[in-house]
């Protein structure tokens, strides 16, 4: 049996953390997948703030929770058509410091129409943010992805912001397959 994957390892440690209830955020939702996941981890009483610059994304998104076998086990979702780093200010104040988990998956969106890619400085304000929004306790994990163009800059500029976090604040781990220099990476912080 093989190790897990970043996403599922990724996963496993908000599931960990994050229960019913709680309030989550999906810093770049993609086609949805983690929005999905994180909206059964934290159920019907829960909350998902769920971002994206594309609108196709947030579309994308909408289907697979519509598409969702049990819909009366998810919680909540609020897709914002907003890049991340804006979180601070869409997140309603009385929510700071109460977030459970940040998950943020860079890159671009597969499939997409256009070819958009996160980039270091919007990502780094986003981190920024995500880590004080989060409360004692919570997570942020952050998968990067070295193997496309401008995706290195990226994994280099996140893993350099993560060892920079004070060890009062948050541990940070980097989880990553050596053999595979290309091959995407997890960068996670358990806030404390």
């Amino acid at each position: 049996m093989g190790f897990l994957s970043v996403l599922s390892q990724a996963q496993r440690w908000v599931k960990e953390r994050a229960e019913s209830g709680d309030i989550v955020v999906d810093a770049t939702a993609g086609n949805g997948s983690d929005t999905l996941f994180l909206s059964r981890a934290v159920g019907p009483q829960g909350l998902v703030y769920a971002f994206d610059v594309q609108a196709e994304a947030l579309a994308s998104t909408e289907r697979r929770l519509s598409a969702e076998a049990e819909p009366s086990s998810l919680s909540p979702v609020k897709l914002v058509l907003a890049g991340h780093e804006t979180m601070g200010d869409v997140i309603p104040t009385d929510k700071h410091g109460r977030i459970a988990a940040a998950m943020f998956n860079l890159g671009y969106l597969p499939g997409a129409s256009s070819p958009l890619i996160t980039k270091p400085e919007t990502t780094l304000a986003a981190l920024d943010t995500a880590l004080k929004l989060l409360r004692s306790g919570g997570i942020l994990t952050v998968v990067v992805y070295p193997g496309h163009e401008g995706g290195l800059e990226e994994a280099d500029a996140v893993t350099a912001w993560a060892a920079e976090v004070p060890q009062n604040v948050a541990q940070a781990v980097l989880y990553r397959f050596p053999q595979k220099a290309a091959s995407p990476n997890l960068i996670a912080l358990n806030k404390k």
